[in-house]
């Protein structure tokens, strides 16, 4: 199962096989809570100030993650357009407003940098939104994400989107990652899936190019908070140091969404035990699923 498991939740990919870039968008039911936490050095993202704790508006209509580095945000102008047009956003005197925060990898030293997500890019995924089970792989923000740079250019291998959801009694926890990480990837268990040490040691210099960066949605039909929620988007990012090392690295802009979509009772500690567990798998996913592209090789033939 995958983050679609969550009621209410639609994901869509666009995908551009030929400049080797996309747009994933996750759909949210109207009424939620969102927030968000940044622990790499080097983020893209738009509109995400106001997911802090304190900020007036709480519920957002769509979340976009996206290739084409900070290019890549215009794809938020499409979405936020197809939102208005079905009277979705946040109710002023004037009209609705679209809420929709966004997050970009850089994915330009592979393919086509000048192949960029553009509005009509972002259009083109929300309309492809469904609850079907997310596709995974070289696909939407995931087309040109790349891993294990950091050990040089013939180390790199491919990445991608991956997703999976943890029931916990009643309730359900959904995570879909775009894996585009300087490190390398192991398993929740430890087990390697693009070589490289457990236990990482860094070269003196490390070899260009290396501008990455993880994105990580997770949600849950869980009646929770903006506080508790916070507890959750870090419960994302340990499950991102668990299986990528390095992590969190000054290269990358790595981003944790967490979301409540629903009015379920659960325990917090075990809403955040499963969001690690959903994360960590998710990102296994992404590699199990990811076909190589441009060059660099992934676990599924190209």
């Amino acid at each position: 199962m995958t983050l679609t498991a969550v009621p209410g939740i639609r994901v869509g990919h666009w995908t551009d096989p030929a400049g080797l870039t996309g747009v994933t968008v996750v759909d949210l039911p109207d009424r939620n809570v969102t927030t968000a936490e940044f622990r790499g050095a080097a983020p893209g993202s738009r509109e995400t100030a106001l997911l802090a704790p304190g900020m007036r508006v709480e519920a957002v209509q769509a979340l976009v993650l996206c290739g084409g580095s900070a290019f890549g945000l215009a794809a938020a102008d499409g979405v936020v357009a197809a939102l208005e047009a079905e009277g979705r956003g946040h109710r002023t005197a004037f009209g609705v407003v679209p809420i929709v925060p966004a997050a970009v990898i850089f994915d330009l030293s592979i393919g086509d940098p000048r192949a960029r997500p553009d509005a009509a890019a972002g259009a083109a995924a929300i309309r492809a939104a469904s609850t079907a089970p997310v596709e995974m792989g070289s696909v939407g923000a995931g087309t040109g994400a790349v891993v294990a740079g950091w050990r040089g250019k013939d180390a790199r291998r491919k990445g991608g989107v991956g997703s999976h959801s943890v029931a916990v009694g009643d309730a359900t926890v959904g995570a879909l990652v775009v894996l585009n990480a300087v490190g390398d990837v192991f398993t929740l268990e430890g087990e390697p899936l693009t070589g490289g040490d457990p236990v990482p040691s860094a070269p003196a210099a490390m070899p260009p190019p290396l501008e990455n960066t993880t994105l990580a949605v997770v949600a849950t039909d869980a009646r929770l908070d903006r506080s508790a929620l916070r507890r959750l988007a870090v419960q994302a990012h340990a499950a991102m140091a668990a299986c990528l090392r390095p992590a969190h690295t000054r290269y990358d802009g790595d981003v944790a969404f967490a979301v409540s979509c629903g009015e379920r009772a659960a325990d917090l500690d075990a809403i955040g035990a499963a969001t690690f567990a959903a994360v960590g798998r998710s990102i296994e996913a992404a590699i199990r699923h990811a076909a190589g592209r441009g060059g660099i090789p992934g676990m599924v033939a190209g």
